[in-house]
């Protein structure tokens, strides 16, 4: 289980270092094998392998007549990107992908349960604030009734 964000730093060749508390989970469970991907939201996806290919075969079932649909395969699947860790812990991420994402050498690596979202940090700051500023009534019905 992926939780938290940690501030990162994108090396000149766009290689990102997990944190070394996700690094055991990450070998233990898909042998460093992860999948980056885009996300509309303009942030990127990372998920290991295993997570990945259910999400992936589920995507492909839905029918590619509908614009919407299609459009969402082009960008999920159509920028996915096998990804191996290396020895240090690193992945590299792909030019197109920190292009699309606008990724420069500061990011935030945020978990999200059985995947990471990785964000340009100031698109990361304005999301949180967002996020957070929420007014009464701008809630979604699904989070009614929901106490932290």
């Amino acid at each position: 289980m992926f939780r938290g964000s940690t501030q990162l730093s994108l090396d000149s060749k766009g290689r990102l270092a997990i944190p070394a508390k996700y690094r055991d989970e990450l070998f233990a469970s898909c042998e460093g094998n992860i999948v980056v991907t885009a996300d509309p939201s303009r942030c990127l996806l990372i998920y290991p392998q295993p997570v990945w290919e259910p999400i992936e075969k589920k995507l492909s079932s839905f029918s590619s007549f509908n614009p919407q649909i299609r459009g969402l395969q082009r960008l999920i699947i159509g920028n996915a990107s096998d990804v191996e860790m290396d020895g240090s812990g690193r992945i590299l991420i792909s030019a197109p992908l920190r292009q699309f994402a606008g990724l420069e050498k500061e990011v935030v690596l945020a978990g999200q349960g059985e995947k990471f979202e990785l964000w340009d940090m100031a698109k990361w700051d304005l999301e949180i604030d967002t996020a957070t500023a929420c007014k009464d009534g701008d809630i979604p019905p699904e989070l009614e009734g929901f106490s932290l």
